[in-house]
């Protein structure tokens, strides 16, 4: 029986619960794996090939060799695991985050410093705020951090 889960309805937000542990689980092992060099030095080789040792989805695999880290999100990825991703690719924190809102890391920076975002119109699905789905780049092809 699948518990109530009253934060799915918060804009922009996916929890990491026990549910999305499961799901990314392998995605998340293999975002650990890169804190050694050398599977570093060989993902960065060969991509695909190192991801095809993990028993990942098709749809994980994909958001990884694109860097889609809003997509590895939905997928079950742990944004503390995928900073191993955007480190891989020589990114920042800060990048990744940026890319995430379809924000430069400078405008992101310049969000957070003055607040971040605000809670009008972000509090629940459908009131049209700027985290609301319709004004991020989840789904629409940006938002990547290789962009």
């Amino acid at each position: 029986m699948s518990l109530e889960k009253p934060y799915l309805n918060v804009p922009g937000t996916t929890i990491f619960d026990a549910e999305q542990s499961r799901k990314g689980y392998h995605l998340n092992q293999f975002c650990m794996s890169l804190m050694k060099a050398a599977n570093r030095e060989r993902f960065l080789a060969d991509q695909r090939a190192y991801l095809d040792e993990w028993p990942m989805t098709e749809d994980q695999k994909q958001a990884v060799l694109t860097a889609d880290l809003n997509r590895a999100i939905a997928l079950g990825g742990n944004i503390y695991f995928l900073a191993k991703l955007g480190a891989t690719h020589g990114k920042s924190f800060q990048q990744m985050a940026g890319s995430m809102t379809g924000k430069t890391e400078i405008e992101y920076r310049d969000m957070m410093i003055a607040g971040g975002r605000s809670v009008e119109g972000n509090r629940v699905i459908g009131e049209d705020g700027d985290a609301q789905a319709n004004h991020q780049p989840q789904g629409s092809g940006t938002g990547k951090l290789l962009d």
